[in-house]
């Protein structure tokens, strides 16, 4: 009987540990993550720009011209970064004679804002950032390259960005999925039990529905030539989850699975070959050339 009770206690005792510490993780995941970006070194020249985007903010970030008619690109960082992560592939696209723009998203870097919210108010930033390009450069083919949450917020824009051509690096289809792979990898196989209640605690905390924020349901809109990347070693994001999203996507779309690539900057860990296929994949779509 005694064991009994003492098993009880300690099972109340569990659950209740293990549900403060899930209420915890919803305001950590939404915490904004802002950061003082450092000052690029003199070899890459940059001018900083200040765009007027929705709710009151202004986005931050740096454009570097490239050579006129080269092409335009927009790129969008990974969860809890900044634009900094963007900087190598900044660097070899402006080699290459493209215009870029690297911006920090909502709640990151140093733009403003109280929640990060998995794509919702970011792809607001994303749809201000591409008007500054438009008007900055206003004859110019127009591309994007957004990794994870930079991905998602391009994908969830609720206006017809019109793109030339867009990147899609490790992007997941549902927020559901994306919060389950990131149990499982704190918590093991087990981590799922708090998925529910991780799931409720988000749209309480954003005032959304979940499926505003999967981007598999807005895929089928981005009516521009798309080319997704995902690696075969990527637990937050899993090759068959990305399979579906291409699968999801309309033509013309491209699919780069990368051998033995996990969930972070694939530039870095692709080199070469990733600068070759997204080469390949821009200049097809924002360079002029000859059809004959």
């Amino acid at each position: 009987m005694q064991h009994t009770t003492r098993f009880r206690i300690l099972l109340v005792t569990i659950v209740i540990a293990t549900t403060l510490i899930v209420f915890a993780l919803g305001p950590l995941l939404t915490a904004p993550a802002p950061t003082a970006v450092s000052t690029l070194s003199a070899d890459f020249p940059v001018e900083s720009v200040e765009i007027p985007s929705q709710q009151g903010i202004t986005v931050h970030g740096w454009l570097a011209r490239g050579k006129p008619g080269g092409g335009v690109l927009l790129l969008v960082h990974s969860m809890r970064s900044n634009r900094m992560e963007m900087l190598s592939r900044a660097r070899f696209l402006k080699d290459q004679g493209y215009s870029v723009l690297f911006i920090d998203l909502q709640a990151h870097g140093e733009t403003a804002g109280d929640h990060i919210t998995f794509g919702l108010r970011e792809a607001e930033n994303v749809e201000a950032s591409v008007a500054f390009l438009r008007k900055t450069f206003p004859s110019e083919r127009m591309g994007a390259i957004g990794a994870s949450l930079g991905a998602a917020a391009i994908v969830l824009a609720q206006q017809d960005l019109k793109l030339d051509a867009v990147i899609l690096e490790s992007l997941h289809p549902t927020l559901e999925e994306a919060v389950d792979n990131r149990l499982k990898l704190h918590f093991g196989d087990q981590g799922s039990i708090l998925l529910p209640l991780m799931l409720w605690q988000l749209s309480f905390y954003l005032d959304v529905s979940l499926d505003a924020l999967s981007p598999i349901t807005r895929i089928n809109n981005l009516n521009a030539p798309v080319l997704f990347i995902s690696g075969t070693h990527d637990m937050h994001t899993t090759q068959p989850e990305t399979e579906r999203m291409y699968a999801a996507a309309r033509f013309p779309k491209e699919l780069w699975i990368v051998p033995g690539a996990q969930h972070f900057n694939m530039h870095s860990y692709a080199g070469r070959e990733y600068e070759q296929r997204v080469s390949d994949f821009l200049s097809y779509y924002l360079r002029p050339h000859d059809d004959g």
